[in-house]
């Protein structure tokens, strides 16, 4: 019997459960479908997302309520047989597509999902299709399971991080975990995707929860120290003692406390009548901010001047050769090395030595207004 040129998603149901009577055979007879389809020229029938999508007039939002929440409200999440028929139907997909690549003689590792599939460009048309059937079904199960992201984010969420890049995060690990779904187990893939989702949320505070980023390496082992510190019975346990409960090197304890000294904003208000900053406690009265009158009287030659006398003799004069400083015109190295009577690479390393001396902040300080 013919397949029409579009099949349907329940029609591919019907053929990828019989597929499925025996899990263990059901990659070798999903291969043998592909090849059938598309023998006979076959595509499937992408999903729409109003499909699974509460009526709007059955979802009117709360005043007051977040956006992306009530977007996810208004998703129909997927019952387990529904769950059931749409893995296996993202697995033929990725048979599929990956039949495709290989038959076009591309790489099957390759990621075309990343391509822009709209627009298929590098793209053989029989792969982008593909890439678009993957592509719509993967979006199908990660939007139909979005309210996970939302039930599992918010205790992570009191940490500082802000809670709509944590979202995102979550959803990113979402496609990861259709991805790594196998239907044969009988898990949930909530039960499964549960896992990813911590992870990409313990991995994205690791990476910004602090303003200098500390090594994700001492984020754990603090987890440790912490617990280790509390079974000493001491209210200020040493690096040492940590170290004998934990069995962590007194090293690694040391280092993990150093590092998990928080930071704080110097424009931080300390919410005093005066309405003081920490920088206002902190500012050197005497130190040259911005502008000042002495910078007035000094002129782009004097400034020079004063940085060369900072060098020797011979260090002086290569930069003065070199960049023109006093002389009609810049010279070359050999120009150099011909006045002075030594090599051209003894002429370059004087140069870079007497760069090296001048870079210094009091000089930088100096020559600052000329230079922005």
């Amino acid at each position: 019997m013919l397949l029409p040129t579009l099949l349907s998603s329940d029609a591919l149901d019907a053929l990828l459960e019989e597929c499925a009577i025996r899990p263990d055979e059901f990659t070798e007879r999903a291969r043998e479908l592909a090849e059938r389809l598309d023998r006979e020229g076959v595509d499937l029938e992408l999903p729409d997302p109003l499909s699974y999508r509460r009526d709007p007039e059955s979802r009117a939002r709360s005043a007051g309520q977040d956006p992306f929440r009530s977007e996810v409200d208004a998703i129909l999440p997927l019952e387990r047989d529904e769950e059931q028929r749409l893995a296996r139907r993202i697995e033929f997909a990725r048979i599929r597509l990956e039949k495709a690549l290989a038959e076009e003689g591309l790489d099957e590792g390759m990621d075309v999902l990343s391509h822009d599939i709209d627009a298929s460009e590098g793209l053989p048309e029989r792969v982008a299709r593909r890439a678009r059937e993957l592509h719509a079904l993967r979006t199908e199960m990660v939007e139909r399971n979005l309210y996970l992201v939302l039930i599992n984010v918010e205790r992570y969420a009191q940490t500082g991080n802000a809670r709509m890049d944590l979202i995102q995060e979550g959803c990113v690990s979402l496609f990861r975990a259709v991805d790594g779904f196998d239907w044969r187990r009988g898990l949930l893939f909530r039960t499964y995707a549960v896992h990813w989702l911590n992870q990409a949320f313990r991995n994205y505070i690791y990476n910004n929860g602090h303003t200098v980023r500390v090594p994700v390496y001492l984020q754990k082992a603090l987890k440790h120290i912490h617990q280790a510190a509390i079974q000493t019975g001491k209210a200020k346990p040493t690096p040492e003692e940590i170290a004998a409960c934990s069995d962590l090197k007194p090293a690694l304890v040391e280092s993990a406390l150093k590092a998990s000294r928080s930071s704080y904003s110097i424009d931080a208000d300390f919410r005093t009548a005066e309405g003081s900053r920490l920088r206002d406690l902190l500012e050197d009265e005497s130190a040259i901010v911005g502008y000042d009158p002495r910078f007035e009287d000094l002129s782009l030659e004097t400034g020079l001047a004063r940085a060369l006398s900072t060098l020797n003799d011979r260090e002086a004069l290569v930069l003065r050769m070199r960049f023109g400083i006093g002389f009609e015109r810049e010279h070359t190295l050999a120009e150099v090395a011909a006045e002075l009577g030594v090599s051209v690479e003894r002429v370059r390393q004087i140069q870079v030595r007497a760069i090296a001396k001048l870079d210094t902040p009091s000089l930088r300080r100096e020559m600052d207004p000329f230079l922005n």
